[in-house]
């Protein structure tokens, strides 16, 4: 089941279970040590889905004026075990329907790993900088 929540109401389990995914993914899955508590997640809204009180795919939505001067989805991320379902793009549609019915349809922005610029274009994301490296893993910015 899909939810999205302001940080506010999360519970102590939920805000845990987030956090245990995005540092299992991005920094030991992809040998990435990086500050992951980078302050946005008080400002944000959690996408999850959850299925058999597992947490499966997850993703954050920030206003805009809070990363960037526009909407900004980040930390997209499925659990290992659960890739290959079509969860990533689920969670984008949701991700860009949640924006679009609370803020209207604004630009959206993302910072994406580069080999994941297909996967974003798909979802009308076009690049707006070059390449570049963060935390060791090659990215690109992008544009909706």
């Amino acid at each position: 089941m899909w939810s999205i929540k302001p940080f506010q109401v999360l519970s102590t389990t939920e805000l845990y279970t987030y956090l245990q995914l995005r540092v299992n993914v991005f920094i030991v899955e992809q040998s990435c040590p990086y500050p992951e508590l980078d302050g946005y997640d008080i400002d944000a809204y959690h996408l999850s889905y959850i299925e058999n009180d597992e947490l499966l795919a997850y993703g954050r939505i920030l206003p805009a004026g809070v990363k960037y001067g526009r909407i900004s989805i980040g930390r997209v991320i499925v659990d290992r075990k659960s890739r290959g379902r079509g969860l990533a793009k689920q969670l984008m549609e949701q991700a860009i329907l949640f924006s679009t019915d609370k803020w209207g349809n604004g630009e959206i922005q993302l910072q994406a790993q580069s080999h994941l610029k297909d996967f974003y274009g798909y979802y009308g994301f076009k690049p707006i900088s070059e390449e570049y490296m963060e935390d060791g893993i090659p990215h690109i910015d992008m544009l909706k």
